[in-house]
């Protein structure tokens, strides 16, 4: 029987429990997942990838994860090439609303076109549903309390790390 291999990809800058979640949802659905840092050229990063990686790993490490996850970054080339390279035939992506469809929908058809790998669109759970990372940025900038939206490791590390104390 073959491996069953997925990648959930984004920016996670930073992790969110909606992403975290998702993580979770997906790696009792594959034999090996992975959650794959991928670099936005359209956004300016707040958290190095070397970061985002490391807050990642945390993360999963003790939020009960369960699976094979492999925690790993991408920045040149397409994201279908990655999921390739690793044998993965499905992209896993958490949808929050109507217009992460909008946006989703056409990239999920481009890259069953191209390389004949599905998307797997995953609701959130409704405690997270209205979490994005660039809240949660923008919350942090102005000194407010992420912690109901981000992993403990997430917030030791935008409550310490982050702010240089």
């Amino acid at each position: 029987m073959s491996s069953r291999i997925a990648v959930v990809p984004g920016s996670f800058d930073p992790p969110t429990l909606g992403h975290l979640d998702v993580i979770r949802r997906a790696a009792a659905l594959y034999d090996e997942l992975h959650v794959l840092v991928v670099h936005n050229p359209g956004k300016e990063a707040m958290l190095p990838i070397a970061q985002r990686l490391t807050l990642l790993e945390q993360s999963i490490d003790e939020g009960d994860v369960e699976g094979n996850v492999i925690v790993a970054s991408w920045s040149m080339g397409l994201l279908v090439d990655y999921a390739t390279d690793v044998g993965a035939g499905v992209l896993v992506k958490g949808i929050r609303s109507q217009i992460d469809v909008a946006y989703e929908s056409p990239m999920a058809l481009v890259n069953r076109h191209l390389a004949h790998v599905e998307t797997l669109f995953v609701l959130p759970d409704p405690a997270h549903a209205l979490v994005s990372s660039s809240l949660v940025r923008q919350v942090s900038a102005l000194g407010g309390d992420v912690s109901p939206f981000v992993p403990p490791a997430v917030a030791r590390y935008l409550d310490t790390g982050a702010r240089g104390v």
